[in-house]
């Protein structure tokens, strides 16, 4: 059902930002340096803001920033600039941007003695694995796709969580950090369940 999900959006998505693409690529800007700004912006956002407990404005933020995911990948494809090089930074500066958002969310709860420190760094710790274990099996010649909580549904969750908690929500940065942790446990599992299926 995600799967099908992601598929229906992809077309329209696709077709909403490949002009803007094309704009951006037409005065110079790469791919990669789209990554990099987006990773640069939201990491900055990020611990500029959530390390300070102001989620609301740091959610709307790093959400324009993040949304630059949207467009290096039809930026690449359109200019037939895609390299493994390009593949790598973008995968390492996702992974900074992660841990931009979570350690700074982490950073501000333990300033307050709040006892969802561990939950957030259960989270931070998982999201980490989600990827380095699709990696790893990449490297070993076994495709892992797949699973509950891909990077897209685990900063949806999180940014979700944090934007509610901005608006007053009782218990939404709770729900959310407890569902986040849960979940990508979870996809942690299936991912080695499919790295051993496709090792055997």
């Amino acid at each position: 059902m995600r799967l099908m999900l992601q598929k229906s959006l992809r077309v329209p998505v696709t077709r909403i930002i490949t002009p803007v693409c094309r704009g951006l690529l037409r005065v110079g800007i790469s791919a990669n340096t789209m990554s990099a700004f987006g990773a640069l912006g939201s990491g900055v956002s990020a611990i500029y803001f959530f390390s300070s407990g102001r989620f609301l404005i740091g959610s709307v933020i790093t959400v324009l920033f993040v949304l630059s995911d949207l467009l290096d990948g039809t930026m690449a494809r359109l200019s037939k600039t895609g390299s493994q090089w390009g593949a790598l930074l973008d995968s390492t500066l996702d992974r900074i941007t992660d841990a931009a958002i979570l350690g700074s969310l982490a950073y501000f709860l333990a300033q307050e003695h709040d006892r969802l420190v561990p939950v957030v760094l259960t989270a931070l710790v998982a999201g980490g694995l989600v990827s380095y274990i699709k990696a790893r099996a990449e490297s070993l010649g076994i495709e892992c796709n797949g699973g509950i909580a891909e990077r897209t549904e685990r900063l949806v969750i999180a940014l979700l969580s944090l934007f509610l908690t901005g608006l007053a929500i009782p218990y939404a940065l709770s729900i959310g950090m407890w569902i986040l942790a849960l979940v990508s446990i979870y996809t942690v599992g299936e991912r080695l369940i499919i790295v051993y299926k496709g090792s055997r």
